[in-house]
């Protein structure tokens, strides 16, 4: 039996579509991602999942049970499964610890680990109007997770958190599952926060999912420019100007996947006309001819203004 499933989910606002026709299955413990642009229905989609959305065609079935929606039951929201808003509030005037306690469903003691979980222990004693914003926003997961569902909905959980307050979010993410053995769906719309940390990548556009699969595969092999750009920077490159390729195509290829390489090896030639420095790396844009291209490169490889001779993959080919 699966842990989720999401069948044939349809949601109307008027006459037109918020959801229309996903279906995708989460097993225990699996990490999903949903990227979209704003508005493509993400948010709309995690609520149907918790039950804080009615659907008008289609079912959410959870642990093998339907999913009733909030026109089916008193109190919308299903129990087992806790929904995070990026919109997320704190009752004020309060203790950070009397906040956690009056959620808290848990066997005595087994709350601390929770705290440790989320990086709050030692935030127990201040009043709520006392801690940051990204405090805040673990204070509030922490309220949740007190609950002990056993579905996690992260709705945009980085978003507005500084690089520190990401990085200490993405640990304690990761030690949601890994700890508490709870299983966590996210949204979020930088590449950056799902790649590593997704088993099972959806794209949305427009109420629809337009690709599922591997992030892996979704990087490398997009259906389509929407998907590719949603994953990153990307280069197309008309097969016409290089030997030995389908007539007709143009060849998808990330930036680190073109290779800086001598002139007797290189298979296209320009010039490096933009160079962005990023630390461990740099990204050159290279002219070549009327078409610009993004490299990525090692630090100083590349001199601005300076010819570039550009090498691409061998093999398994790519193309839009």
């Amino acid at each position: 039996m699966s842990f989720l499933q999401v069948v044939a989910a349809e949601q109307k606002q008027g006459e037109q579509y918020v959801l229309q026709d996903i279906s995708f299955t989460q097993l225990p413990l699996q990490h999903i991602a949903i990227a979209g642009e704003t508005g493509s229905g993400k948010s709309t989609l995690m609520k149907a999942i918790g039950g804080l959305v009615q659907l008008d065609a289609g079912q959410v079935l959870f642990e093998g049970n339907k999913v009733k929606g909030p026109l089916d039951v008193l109190i919308p929201g299903h129990p087992g499964i806790a929904y995070l808003s990026q919109h997320f509030e704190l009752r004020h005037n309060y203790y950070v610890e009397e906040v956690l306690s009056y959620a808290d469903k848990l066997p005595v003691g087994e709350a601390e680990k929770v705290y440790e979980v989320c990086r709050i222990s030692h935030l127990l004693q201040r009043r709520t109007e006392q801690v940051s914003g990204g405090e805040k926003q673990r204070i509030a997961l922490a309220r949740l997770l007190v609950t002990n569902p056993r579905l996690l909905l992260l709705d945009e959980p980085y978003s507005n958190l500084d690089m520190i307050h990401k990085g200490i979010l993405k640990s304690v993410i990761a030690d949601v599952s890994e700890r508490l053995g709870t299983t966590c769906i996210l949204v979020s719309h930088d590449p950056l926060d799902i790649l590593s940390w997704a088993e099972l990548l959806l794209i949305m556009r427009a109420g629809k999912v337009v690709q599922q699969g591997a992030p892996q595969v979704l990087y490398h092999q997009p259906v389509d420019e929407y998907v590719a750009a949603l994953l990153g920077i990307y280069n197309l490159i008309d097969t016409a100007l290089i030997a030995g390729l389908p007539a007709g195509k143009r060849l998808f290829l990330r930036p680190e996947q073109l290779r800086v390489v001598s002139k007797a090896k290189g298979v296209l030639a320009g010039k490096a006309t933009r160079i962005t420095w990023y630390g461990s790396y740099e990204e050159v844009q290279v002219n070549v001819g009327e078409l610009s291209l993004v490299v990525r490169t090692p630090v100083g490889v590349v001199k601005r203004g300076g010819m570039v001779y550009l090498g691409i993959p061998g093999e398994d080919h790519w193309f839009l």
